[in-house]
């Protein structure tokens, strides 16, 4: 079996594709693409959508995470991805959707307002990228792709202030399954592996990491993901962290 994966460095769906694999014991090769080109090289690989992650399996082509959990769990059952039970299923692919459409693109925002702000974090979050160019040289030259990454991602002031004050409530339902055992169990299925990745991704910030790390949250992604590259400093206003930190008093900026 041969499978390909097409991702871009740091992504948290591309993170969570691979920890799948590695999970299931799958070999595979990884392309790396840089962001914004990336919706170019997949329509040209013959893939019908511009998103990454993408994965051809002996030329078949998939797209997504969720769709690539279910390919993962068709073509190598074990260890499965979701349980047998139908209502443990249920919880756990509602968990698997709310990572990735509720969780994944604030904490995406989040991270490329950091770097647009400032590119120097960049080579952390690209070691070891296979970019076809030197890592020194694509950090060097990705002003014009951060501001069009950022643009496209519609990462505004606006949009990261609401999501950085919408995210405790998005920790507190995490903290919640994992409680009641949908996330965290002795078996990880596909929607711990959905939602860890995006919040490793958030602990790369420097602003956000302390936080998460004193959750439930917090232990249980550094379980799932041990390592995820890429350190970035407090760049976030601080009118914008009262609402992470239980600081209502002082004035908005």
């Amino acid at each position: 079996m041969e499978v390909r994966l097409y991702t871009i460095p740091g992504s948290h769906p591309g993170v969570a594709v691979q920890a799948m694999m590695k999970a299931k014991g799958i070999p595979f090769k990884r392309t790396d693409l840089f962001p914004v080109m990336q919706k170019v090289v997949v329509r040209v690989q013959g893939f019908p959508k511009q998103t990454v992650p993408a994965m051809k399996i002996d030329g078949r082509k998939i797209q997504g995470s969720r769709e690539i959990s279910r390919e993962l769990d068709r073509i190598q059952p074990e260890p499965p991805l979701f349980p047998e039970d139908p209502e443990k299923r249920r919880a756990v692919e509602e968990a698997e959707r709310f990572g990735d459409e509720e969780l994944q693109h604030p904490i995406r925002q989040m991270i490329w307002w950091t770097l647009r702000k400032d590119k120097a974090p960049l080579r952390s979050f690209s070691e070891g990228a296979k970019l076809g160019i030197p890592t020194g040289l694509a950090v060097a030259t990705a002003g014009p792709v951060l501001v069009a990454t950022a643009y496209y991602n519609k990462a505004t002031d606006e949009n990261v202030r609401r999501g950085l004050a919408e995210l405790p409530g998005l920790l507190d339902r995490i903290d919640a399954w994992i409680e009641t055992g949908v996330l965290d169990g002795e078996q990880l299925y596909a929607a711990d592996y959905q939602i860890a990745p995006s919040l490793r991704l958030a602990m790369t910030m420097q602003d956000l990491r302390p936080i998460i790390d004193a959750r439930p949250a917090g232990k249980f992604a550094r379980r799932v993901i041990p390592d995820y590259q890429g350190d970035a400093p407090p760049t976030f206003p601080p009118a914008w962290m009262q609402p992470l930190r239980g600081d209502t008093a002082a004035s908005p900026a």
